[in-house]
């Protein structure tokens, strides 16, 4: 019974359409959905990446849930490196994951790729409606803010977990707040936040 329901699941899983940002997970998991994300909204105009900071831009907010969580993520001036970390423990994120193992393109378990899941990937590899950074990540991109701030994000080692990331929250809040910004000082408080990992 349970073979019968293997081979079901894989031969769904080889008929299905795949999203642009369920083929950025097969490619590159939660990090390369979120790097997809940044690159999209930040080209779209609907984010504006300065340094190593994120802010949404005013408008509407975009249709597809990970690109949405990210919108709403930098509503205010905030670390890139901090958004990042909180979208790729999203519930969005953990949807994409969770409809990938369904279609028996992931394990459930470690979401790692299956045979079914490999091949799909090298159909939307060689697929050339898809933007070049789906698969190929920000190396691709030119030169420029919006490479720069993507990778400069990705840079935080996986595994620093859920402490980095309040810790950014927590310096966000401060960076936000008059009350504890001495004007007067003359020091500013660039660089990013905390982040987790895959």
């Amino acid at each position: 019974m349970r073979m019968y329901f293997r081979r079901a699941t894989t031969a769904v899983g080889a008929r299905r359409a795949l999203g642009v940002y369920d083929v950025a997970y097969l490619a590159g998991g939660p990090r390369r959905v979120v790097e997809c994300a940044v690159i999209a909204l930040a080209e779209s105009g609907l984010i504006r990446l300065r340094a190593s900071r994120v802010r949404a831009a005013e408008g509407e907010l975009p249709a597809h849930p990970v690109e949405r969580a990210l919108v709403t993520a930098c509503l205010r001036n905030r670390s890139t490196a901090a958004v990042c970390a909180e979208l790729r423990e999203s519930d969005e994120v953990e949807e994409i994951a969770g409809r990938l193992a369904e279609w028996g393109l992931v394990t459930r378990a470690r979401h790692q790729l299956t045979r079914t899941g490999k091949q799909r990937l090298r159909m939307a590899e060689e697929d050339e409606s898809l933007p070049a950074y789906v698969c190929g990540g920000p190396g691709v991109l030119p030169t420029g803010t919006v490479r720069r701030g993507v990778t400069e994000a990705q840079l935080i080692p996986p595994g620093l977990g859920r402490t980095l990331l309040r810790m950014g929250k927590a310096l966000d809040n401060g960076l936000d707040s008059s009350d504890h910004y001495d004007s007067g000082s003359g020091s500013d408080c660039g660089g990013g936040g905390g982040g987790g990992g895959d």
